[in-house]
């Protein structure tokens, strides 16, 4: 019996309005409740990822969608529970051609899912490549520079800072710098 149920239980894609993912997985989930539907909708999924921001010289970690306005549903797609996800309040329909949703695939799934399970948040880093900028802490404190290659995997800032009459790279935390 479990073999029947792999064959046609699957992740789809629905498309909800933007800043309502959350609310429409929590209605979701209720209606599956209420309906009696846990044998042909499984599970429901915002996919989110922790990243660290950076603004006004603080960190913090923030929660971000990584698909704004989707989200993931495992079902088994009969009418009945179609028409519970279609119905659902905020759902705007299904991610497919046709009338009939298209599954995603395992492997995408699997990515998404790895994706949501980082441990280590990636740093968002509110500078851009040729902004000019100045260091406030460390040994080239006051200093003007250019802003030449970001790294938001490690928070780390390249500027191109003009001592001695030419440019010289220095590799410098996202903390450390401001903007002019």
């Amino acid at each position: 019996m479990a073999k029947e149920d792999t064959k046609t239980k699957h992740w789809y894609v629905i498309h909800t309005y933007s800043g309502y993912e959350d609310r429409v997985a929590e209605n979701l989930r209720q209606r599956i409740e209420t309906m009696h539907m846990s044998d042909k909708i499984f599970d429901v999924i915002v996919p989110k990822e922790n990243q660290i921001e950076i603004k006004n010289g603080r960190r913090r970690i923030v929660e971000r969608r990584i698909f704004p306005g989707y989200v993931l549903v495992q079902m088994d797609v009969t009418e009945d529970s179609w028409y519970v996800v279609r119905n659902t309040p905020n759902v705007t329909g299904f991610v497919g051609s046709g009338t009939t949703p298209t599954p995603i695939s395992e492997d995408e799934v699997r990515h998404i899912q790895k994706r949501m399970g980082v441990e280590e948040p990636k740093f968002k880093i509110d500078f851009q490549v040729g902004e000019a900028v100045n260091i406030v802490d460390g040994p080239f404190k006051g200093f003007d520079g250019m802003v030449n290659e970001i790294d938001e995997n490690k928070g780390k800032i390249k500027v191109l800072v003009n001592m001695f009459g030419r440019e010289t790279p220095v590799e410098l935390d996202s903390l450390q710098v401001k903007k002019i």
